[in-house]
């Protein structure tokens, strides 16, 4: 067996995406796993996903984010850089434990470092072929994973659904 040389986690804001399902029109859904909770985070598909990941970074305050966020909030609610103010998180899953954690179809490591021109900036690993890539932007990360998911388990209900030439209207 070969060795691991991609699988780590590396920061604190390392999560562990586990996809277990393709839906209709290729809709991916799974579950989220961070160092701060035992629990997964289930997502219904990626912009689900992609939101709770900001909501984790937040309540981290690493990646900082490169602009504030507006809120409606109570000065008294909120952080001197005026961010809603979060709760103190402490890391209760070592990461040998979180990188056992895997999904149905695909598995992927998300390391931000960054969070720029209000998206996320960082490197992924694809547990499964122990592939690291950069990417971008969070479009970026998910047309990554979906492509990987795509290679593994191909998109049939795309066939099944109807197109706009499929029959003439009269």
């Amino acid at each position: 067996m070969s060795e691991k040389t991609q699988w780590y986690i590396g920061a604190p804001n390392g999560v562990v995406l586990c996809i277990d399902h393709r839906g209709p029109g290729g809709v991916l859904s799974g579950r989220m796993w961070d160092s701060y909770s035992l629990d997964p985070i289930p997502f219904d598909d990626m912009e689900r996903m992609a939101l709770d990941m900001e909501q984790l970074y937040d309540s981290l305050s690493f990646p900082h984010p490169e602009v504030n966020a507006r809120t409606f909030l109570p000065e008294e609610h909120t952080t001197p850089a005026g961010r809603p103010q979060r709760e103190e998180r402490i890391k209760i899953m070592s990461d040998e434990k979180l990188l056992g954690k895997h999904g149905d179809i695909g598995t992927f490591i998300v390391r931000v470092q960054h969070r720029q021109n209000s998206s996320m900036q960082g490197r992924i690993t694809w547990m499964e072929q122990d592939k690291t890539i950069s990417f971008r932007s969070v479009w970026e990360m998910i047309k990554l994973i979906e492509s990987a998911v795509e290679s593994v388990v191909p998109d049939t209900e795309a066939e099944k659904e109807p197109g706009w030439f499929d029959g003439e209207e009269k």
